[in-house]
């Protein structure tokens, strides 16, 4: 009763957003009639799971005072059928109900820009920086959501270096943004003649890439545009022409680079859009640091000096460290099934969102 009382609460916003939202003023201000639509969106979500979730225990209710007086054996095998659909009901709905009650972040569906980059381990390192980002497209597949390579540098047996796309979809970044760290994982490498597991790493960062009216502005002259031949697979053009683009922003330190495509023009583009992410992230947790140290408020911030996963493939298993999950569907992980994780994080840190609010 007080998850439906605290969604009742919230609800009560409905019929004056609904006003704002008619306001001619209100859509002539792009930024804030987006941000008032997925609000709007979010409580008419909101509203159809609590009123399904009310109906139905209503309705498990009626079933059950029904069972008490019911003596007809074959009419109470039904009652009973029903009363385990309706409870199952009810179960899945308030757990959809609790999940949903903090509301959402404007970012949820910001498009995100995931950088992945081989660390200890060497060649097998790189060889899983690959199949994380196979991982990350199935995922994107099962959800509906696009992606487009921004930048990556194969390595000399195969897998990445590093390997940078953008995601764009529904709740993106919502079910992405606790992926920033460091993964660990433990298997026999294919070159491992002895069979021994060995154990490497790779670093994960998660970036908001900003919209366009929201973008920072960056100086060209704050800028060191270097060009210089692309490397590995990609035809003939390739160690023929400086087409690849390494461009530094010398206030930060901050790298960025692309060599995907033909043009230089499209790669230093490519290039300009994660600079731009990751000034974000640097402004963003700039003006976090200032309000405070503690390191609970870097969770999710692409912290990269944290184990967060190991991934275990002689026992098939995948642990999360920071909720302490653990679950032997690590095959099933890595084939795009991610989100038996990353839903597991998003309700844990809504809960202790929750925590905070009471």
């Amino acid at each position: 009763m007080l998850l439906e009382k605290k969604a009742e609460e919230l609800l009560a916003r409905l019929p004056g957003l609904e006003v704002e939202l008619s306001d001619p003023a209100c859509v002539r201000d792009q930024k804030r009639f987006r941000g008032l639509s997925q609000e709007h969106s979010y409580l008419l979500n909101l509203r159809d799971t609590l009123s399904t979730l009310q109906k139905a225990e209503k309705e498990l209710e009626e079933a059950k005072e029904l069972s008490k007086s019911e003596s007809d054996p074959s009419f109470q095998e039904i009652l009973e059928e029903e009363i385990k659909k309706l409870e199952a009901l009810t179960s899945k709905k308030s757990q959809e109900l609790e999940e949903m009650l903090v509301p959402p972040d404007p970012l949820d569906s910001a498009n995100t820009i995931i950088e992945i980059r081989a660390g200890t381990g060497g060649d097998e390192a790189a060889l899983f920086v690959g199949d994380c980002a196979r991982m990350y497209k199935l995922f994107a597949d099962s959800k509906g959501w696009k992606y487009e390579l921004l930048s990556c540098t194969a390595s000399d047996l195969g897998g990445y270096k590093e390997f940078v796309m953008v995601l764009q979809g529904e709740n993106v970044y919502r079910m992405l943004q606790h992926e920033g760290g460091t993964h660990r994982v433990q298997r026999v490498p294919a070159t491992e003649a002895q069979g021994r597991i060995h154990t490497s790493a790779v670093t994960i960062a998660v970036l908001v890439e900003p919209p366009e009216d929201e973008e920072i502005e960056v100086d060209e002259r704050d800028l060191r545009i270097d060009t210089f031949r692309s490397s590995g697979a990609g035809g003939q053009h390739v160690n023929t022409t400086d087409s690849a683009v390494r461009i530094t922003h010398n206030p930060t330190g901050i790298v960025v680079a692309s060599q995907e495509e033909r043009s230089q023009h499209k790669n230093k583009e490519k290039a300009l859009r994660v600079l731009k992410a990751k000034l974000n992230e640097y402004e963003s947790k700039k003006k976090k640091d200032a309000i405070t140290q503690a390191r609970s408020e870097q969770v999710g911030s692409g912290d990269r000096s944290e184990r967060i996963r190991t991934y275990n493939f002689p026992q098939n298993r995948i642990t999360d460290h920071r909720i302490n999950l653990t679950t032997h569907d690590l095959d099933r992980v890595m084939e795009g099934h991610l989100e038996i994780i990353t839903s597991a994080l998003v309700k844990h840190f809504h809960q202790e969102k929750l925590e905070t609010t009471q």
